[in-house]
């Protein structure tokens, strides 16, 4: 073996040489490696693990809490103000200090236990890497650690073992591997130690190849290493899975692009306040408590917390409806998703083998039903009316039928299991193709077990991938039955006779044809095909060879199965696509059958679909293949590699789509960390991909997605509902002080104290209410939201300046209402302690709290009446606003609050006035509303007379 370390390219003429070749290749023999040539290629190769990805520590991600611009300038705030008291200011700048600390580590603490879900996918990989293998060292059989392979040892495959590194086979006795774990497909693959020169074949799917993380279905074999660790398929999916970043959501950047607008508008207004302070007099400290009543004023402490609070109650909404969000900003990206890249093989499908139809000349019967469950009649199909149902088959009819269900039933090694503790619903195991024949069985009223026991299997002729046949042979009558299945035209190719009506006649060169052009009408429907024969034999004592049982047979019949769509699934892709969402198909199964899949769930809409392989896939450059997803023509991606799901998905996200993966395998994990949401299946679903998934279906329904879509759409509105209601008010706190400043009132009308009291006290539970606002009609009528789409927009943004407006005007009024009521003459510095004053800013506050209750329930909804939608419909909101009023009250009239805030006792005219400026934002909203509603109706009745 030459020094440098094997290379993906100096492996590729493995699957082309033969047993003894792939020793000398290797550089090792049958005997297996000595021991010194282990520790020499281990020292260049390393062990047969995969390195853990380097994360942050816990301590790490909870101080990464406090670096977002509003945690920063709140800090700042802070330690300014704390100085201040050090100083030798009075204990009332202690307590503002506190209460803005306190805001910012309840902020950080809410985010850092929402987000703190260590990532768990590569531990996952790693448990499913065997722990043990069997492998020849020095001429001796031995049991050793995975993690010792090094590339030239010659492993020991029995049965059931899982595969511990990639090999090449250089003997396989009726081997088979389940690659579920590596490609998300379930049928057992057949291999072979033979030379494979087969062109446009994939890494994976050449047949004398095996691979980590994958088993042995059956059989046994003997195969050489040729990669380890990281060099294996299963550890490039490692990588691609511990090293795809963790995308911020549409919602998570549009929040931070918030925050900066924020932050920075709040220190320029503030630094001008601050000036404008100077001018009018204040002294350095005064000036500063100013201008820092204004930052605060602008900076929607609550915020996080009520984004965090509100998309966790998405989540157990979503939760109720089977579908569990594991990272809270994935319910607001989940709503904004244009585009569902989906699995077939579970997702789509329910993944169980079901036989749809059998056949012979002259007669062709469907057969109902779905799963596994022996549930479904047998209906013969109509004359000239493809897949039409005739009548149910009688037992004189299925009793035509016999010696087909016996060569279905006996030339099968699976097992049917009932529904039980450990099964709560009818299963198989073994090969799903085999238990799909048992159920057709059952469904016909054939009773196997009783036939078994009159005609016990005498020898056993496993399936081989180059025979591509099995045979199971039975004492029937003093000879034996030798029962055959397999591919359609190497079965046929064996056939001299044909079973009809009880007799057998010789099969001609017509029907010879005819059954041909049956297995190409089934493959085109997407239907897996397999023939069925008999011969009987003499008894021979000595055993029985292939080519003298599986010759001058009687052909049976034709069966065609399918791994049948999801019954909900139809309903669900049309609920998608009329909400605007496009949906591609992506799966490692045969382009025909998946398209088969699509036309029937209507994911091409009648039109026929292009099907790429992963090989096409893998010769398209960047710029193709973008400019391919970008023609939304109906897309079938087929025989497809993890690394080919990654491209896809970055393409579409590079074209400005938010992307939603489904998925189930080891495979499927990379991609599903890479879309904008991952989306995995909680029953039939891989621990990979459910750690990789940032959501999981706990029923494995396609139609779950599409509720949540609905519900995520929903939390986005409401998300703009209760930031319109927080702004809007930080606008009817800031008005007042730049009336104060410009007109010369020298009185600040709220303290830092008090914005945060309501910010955090009375506002909280009311923007917490309308965050779990029902859905409005038509919301699924409505195309998706693109990713250039802003939270801010232009609407918004004019709402809160006109619900802000209005507050503003109304909490100035209050303020001066009551000091020019109580003798004060303009312009006259009044000190913090005097009643009049204590009274004024209390007036001020209560009047930001109850212009809240009304602008409330004003912002419910976008442009139709509150009234309409039921103004006491939301019964959490009345709860809230009769929190926020208490807590008003509270503050007003509780002596140890008083002494905290500053305040006074309010008056009952005073109330009475504040309820009249409240009334007036909703009246006023609602003529909004009512123009609005009016001027599009007017433009409708424009157009239509056009």
């Amino acid at each position: 073996m030459s020094d440098n370390r094997l290379l993906p390219e100096d492996l590729t003429e493995i699957p082309r040489l033969g047993p003894l070749e792939v020793y000398d290749f290797l550089e090792t023999s049958s005997r297996g490696l000595e021991e010194a040539a282990v520790a020499d290629r281990r020292a260049r190769y390393g062990w047969n693990r995969v390195r853990r990805a380097r994360r942050r520590s816990l301590l790490a991600r909870f101080l990464l809490q406090f670096t977002d611009l509003f945690a920063v300038l709140l800090l700042v705030a802070s330690g300014i103000t704390f100085t201040v008291y050090l100083l030798g200011g009075n204990p009332g700048d202690r307590n503002l200090s506190l209460a803005i600390l306190g805001v910012v580590i309840l902020n950080a603490l809410v985010g850092f236990v929402q987000e703190f879900r260590a990532e768990r996918a590569t531990e996952v990989l790693n448990k499913l890497v065997p722990v043990k293998a069997k492998a020849y060292r020095g001429g001796r059989e031995v049991e050793l650690d995975a993690a010792e392979l090094v590339p030239g040892d010659v492993l020991v495959l029995e049965e059931g073992d899982k595969i511990p590194a990639d090999a090449r086979l250089v003997q396989a006795f009726e081997l088979s591997t389940n690659n579920t774990n590596l490609t998300g497909e379930a049928d057992p693959q057949p291999k072979t130690a033979a030379a494979v020169f087969e062109e446009g074949l994939s890494w994976i799917e050449y047949p004398n190849l095996i691979f980590m993380g994958t088993s042995v279905a059956a059989g046994s074999g003997i195969a050489v290493v040729f990669a380890t660790g990281e060099r294996t398929q299963f550890g490039k999916i490692f990588q691609l899975t511990g090293g795809v970043p963790d995308v911020p959501s549409p919602l998570q950047k549009q929040v931070r692009n918030m925050a900066r607008l924020v932050a920075r508008a709040a220190l320029v207004i503030g630094v001008t306040f601050f000036g404008l302070g100077k001018l009018l007099g204040l002294g350095w400290i005064e000036g500063f408590l100013f201008a820092l009543g204004v930052m605060v004023a602008m900076v929607p402490e609550g915020l996080p917390a009520t984004l965090s609070v509100s998309l966790a109650v998405g989540v157990q909404r979503m939760a109720r409806r089977n579908a569990l969000i594991k990272r809270l900003s994935a319910v607001e990206a989940l709503g904004s998703a244009n585009v569902i890249c989906t699995d077939k093989t579970g997702t789509l499908t329910k993944g169980e083998m079901t036989v749809r139809e059998i056949w012979r000349p002259g007669e062709r019967v469907l057969v109902a039903g779905a799963g596994y469950e022996p549930a479904g009649e047998l209906r013969a199909a109509r004359d000239g009316a493809a897949g039409e149902e005739g009548a149910p088959l009688g037992p004189a009819e299925r009793q035509k039928w016999d010696f087909f269900l016996r060569a279905a039933a006996f030339c099968n090694t699976a097992r049917l299991l009932p529904p039980g503790e450990e099964n709560p619903a009818w299963s198989v195991l073994g090969d799903p193709t085999e238990g799909a024949l048992l159920v057709l069985a059952k469904k016909a009223g054939f009773a196997w077990e009783e036939k078994l026991r009159e005609e016990p299997r005498v020898y056993l002729l496993p399936f081989d991938s180059r025979r591509k046949r099995m045979s199971s042979l039975h004492r029937r009558n003093g000879r034996v039955a030798a029962y055959v299945k397999g591919a359609p035209r190497e079965v046929v190719a064996l056939c001299t006779g044909v079973l009809k009506d009880g007799a057998v006649y010789p099969l001609g060169e017509e029907e010879r044809s005819e059954v041909l052009r049956q297995n190409d009408r089934m493959s085109r429907e997407g239907l897996r095909v397999l023939a069925f024969a008999y011969r009987e034999l003499p008894p021979e004592p000595g055993g029985y060879r292939a080519e003298e049982v599986e010759r001058e047979l009687v052909f049976l019949g034709l069966a065609g199965m399918q791994d049948p769509p999801r019954p909900e699934v139809a309903a669900a892709v049309r609920s998608a696509k009329g909400a605007g969402i496009r949906l591609i198909m992506i799966t490692g199964d045969y382009g025909l059958t998946a398209e088969a899949i699509a036309s029937r769930i209507s994911i091409t809409g009648g039109a026929r679909a292009r099907i790429l392989t992963g090989a096409e896939l893998a010769g398209m450059d960047a710029d193709e293949l973008r400019g391919l997803l970008a023609r939304e023509e109906p897309l079938v991606f087929a025989r497809v590699t993890p690394e080919h799901k990654m491209r896809v998905v970055a393409a579409l996200q590079e074209l400005g789509r938010i992307v939603a993966v489904t998925g189930d395998g080891v495979n499927d994990g990379p991609a599903l960390k890479r879309a904008d949401i991952g989306i995995a299946m909680g029953r039939t679903g891989t621990d990979v991909a459910r750690e990789a998934a940032v959501m999981i279906l706990l029923d494995d329904s396609f139609a779950s997605i599409v509720q949540a879509i609905e519900q995520g759409r929903a939390v986005y509105a409401n998300i703009r509902k209760f930031i319109l209601y927080l702004f809007s008010h930080n606008m009817g706190e800031l008005l007042p002080f730049l009336f104060a400043t410009v007109a010369g009132v020298h009185l600040i009308p709220l303290t830092a104290l008090q914005i945060l009291a309501i910010d955090l006290g009375s506002d909280v539970l009311p923007a917490l209410a309308l965050g779990i606002e029902r859905p409005e009609p038509g919301l699924m009528q409505q195309p998706p939201r693109s990713r250039e789409s802003r939270l801010f927009d232009r609407a918004l943004v004019k709402r809160i300046l006109f619900l802000g407006g209005i507050q503003g005007a109304w909490v100035t009024a209050g303020f001066l209402f009551v000091l020019l009521d109580g003798g004060w003459r303009w312009g006259t510095p009044l000190p913090a302690g005097d009643p009049l004053y204590r009274q004024a800013i209390t007036m001020s506050q209560a009047a930001v709290v109850v212009s809240q209750v009304f602008n409330a329930f004003a912002v419910r909804t976008e442009s139709s009446s509150v009234f309409r939608v039921g103004i006491f419909s939301n019964r959490f909101l009345l709860v809230g606003e009769a929190v926020g009023l208490a807590i008003m009250a509270a503050i007003s009239y509780v002596p140890f609050f008083q002494r905290l805030f500053n305040t006074a006792p309010l008056r009952l005219v005073d109330w009475a006035l504040l309820f009249v400026f409240g009334a007036t934002i909703l009246a006023a909203e609602e003529l909004r509303k009512f123009a609005v509603r009016r001027g599009r109706e007017q433009r409708a009745g424009g157009g239509c007379g056009s």
